[in-house]
């Protein structure tokens, strides 16, 4: 199996891509996406973090296992209250991949309960991999299927899911996250804005693998969408090590509450329009909203500005005020709603 993912924690639904793509420079990627490439038809060169960012990375995960442990449970419970021991976790590749994992440990702890789990891509603009929900429905009973991310900004994902599971009647399109800032999953295991640490780094905590890639010339009409596998990298991964902190702290007791999308519902969404409207930005997918999504920005994009709650909250926002000094991006305090931090990209149309 490609990855240093377990095979007994979920079956990979993605193509080897392996030396098959040159990875591109941030700048270059930004500038060819800008100018209208997809963002799945490239790579991104992974960032390497210094030795100053790991650390906040490590004391991050020390504040916030005990936190997503929680998530974890409140989600799993939601998850068994409805689809039982038939549950059939999908897992959105890759930020969804150790989550789902999670989850299937989370249930098999608690209820004994062997979830299938399987991880596939969906790409914003360009839809779910029907190959790979063909093959899981080949499988399993289409009410037994649970989509599973690790997050939501603005809903683009789930907007995506409800727009492709139309072609596959009796699958639910409702999501499952940890965190719901934007108010727009079905089941989470939070609305608050929390740092899941496994956002703090790419391939390093999502079992060595790129995201996940489309591309004709490369992935045929037949073939799953595509992954590279950064063997390279073996040394420094982290995957279990962020597994393994975050399942220590599973509770004994989980408290529950309703996962209220209709209240503020597209809340989030809003919001995204308001800071656009504040920073004179015409294209809202400039903007990124929540912890995870900021972090995502920093990582892998070119920043124009990081948005913040509050520039003094270090125990939450340590690492975002790290990435920023490091890439020399201003940081702004702003009256930020059902977000902590928000990145906004550098549009290269002013440049």
């Amino acid at each position: 199996m490609f990855s240093t993912y377990r095979a007994e924690d979920v079956e990979i639904l993605l193509k080897d891509i392996t030396g098959q793509v040159e990875p591109q420079p941030t700048a270059e990627r930004e500038r060819l996406i800008q100018s209208g490439r997809h963002y799945s038809e490239m790579l991104p060169l992974e960032y390497e973090p210094s030795e100053k960012y790991l650390k906040a990375y490590f004391d991050a995960l020390q504040r916030y296992a005990a936190i997503t442990a929680e998530a974890v449970a409140a989600l799993g419970e939601k998850i068994y209250e409805e689809k039982g021991v038939q549950a059939v976790l999908v897992s959105l590749a890759r930020a969804g991949t150790p989550i789902g994992i999670l989850l299937k440990h989370y249930l098999k702890k608690r209820y004994q309960c062997d979830a299938a789990h399987y991880t596939i891509s969906i790409i914003r603009g360009k839809g779910i991999d029907k190959k790979a929900v063909e093959h899981i429905l080949g499988r399993h009973a289409p009410a037994s299927l649970q989509f599973v991310d690790g997050w939501t900004g603005k809903g683009a994902i789930q907007r995506e899911l409800d727009k492709a599971l139309e072609d596959f009647p009796g699958v639910s399109p409702g999501l499952a996250v940890l965190s719901d800032p934007a108010y727009v999953a079905e089941k989470c295991g939070t609305h608050e804005d929390f740092l899941i640490a496994s956002s703090c780094l790419n391939s390093t905590v999502s079992g060595l693998l790129s995201r996940t890639f489309l591309r004709t010339d490369i992935i045929g009409p037949d073939d799953f969408h595509g992954a590279a596998f950064y063997k390279e990298l073996m040394a420094q991964d982290l995957t279990y090590d962020f597994i393994g902190a975050v399942e220590e702290q599973f509770p004994a007791e989980v408290s529950l509450f309703a996962c209220d999308t209709k209240r503020e519902k597209n809340s989030g969404l809003c919001e995204v329009h308001r800071i656009a409207e504040t920073f004179g930005i015409t294209d809202i997918n400039l903007v990124k909203p929540g912890i995870g999504e900021a972090t995502r920005v920093l990582l892998r994009r070119l920043p124009w500005k990081l948005l913040v709650h509050s520039k003094t909250d270090e125990k939450r926002l340590g690492h975002l005020y790290q990435l920023a000094q490091e890439k020399g991006v201003e940081v702004v305090e702003y009256p930020l709603e059902n977000y902590l931090a928000c990145g906004i990209i550098r549009s290269l149309a002013d440049n």
